[in-house]
């Protein structure tokens, strides 16, 4: 049973992010200027990043469930991908998203701010490590789905 839920919770962390990151976000995108999609966007963080988290750590829970399997291939690299996993969201949420908010409270308008502004030249930055630690804790979901079938009886 635990490794049934284990999946569960993979699909919806691959799932999720998946639909977040190539679905939802480019819609908005094209639905709005880019402030107001930035807006809107930036309500959905909050909420987000905290679901990514609770999966991760669910996950690290149902695979600590798979104890018997410990010995398979699969156990390990698992194990190393979700604390991975785990300690990526902590940084996006403590860290990285509040400082990304800061920044982005101080800009005011992304549409008329010059590209050279010292804001947004941090803001970019930032949004470019964001965006590549989302890329890497879905991959990390990928993999952890691909290994899953190493850990079954």
């Amino acid at each position: 049973m635990a490794y049934f839920f284990y999946n569960v919770l993979l699909s919806l962390w691959i799932g999720g992010m998946a639909i977040f990151t190539f679905v939802i976000t480019p819609v908005i995108f094209r639905s709005f200027g880019r402030d107001m999609a930035g807006e809107i966007v930036g309500k959905l963080f909050p909420v987000y990043f905290p679901y990514n988290l609770v999966l991760s750590l669910l996950t690290l829970i149902f695979l600590f469930l798979l104890r018997s399997e410990t010995t398979r291939s699969g156990y390990k690299v698992s194990l190393i991908l979700i604390g991975i996993a785990v300690i990526i969201n902590i940084f996006l949420i403590f860290k990285l998203h509040p400082e990304v908010k800061k920044i982005k409270a101080e800009i005011h308008s992304v549409e008329t701010t010059s590209p050279d502004s010292p804001l947004m030249k941090k803001f970019r930055r930032l949004h470019g490590v964001s965006m590549i630690l989302n890329l890497v804790l879905l991959s990390d979901g990928i993999t952890l789905l691909y290994l899953s079938s190493s850990l079954k009886e």
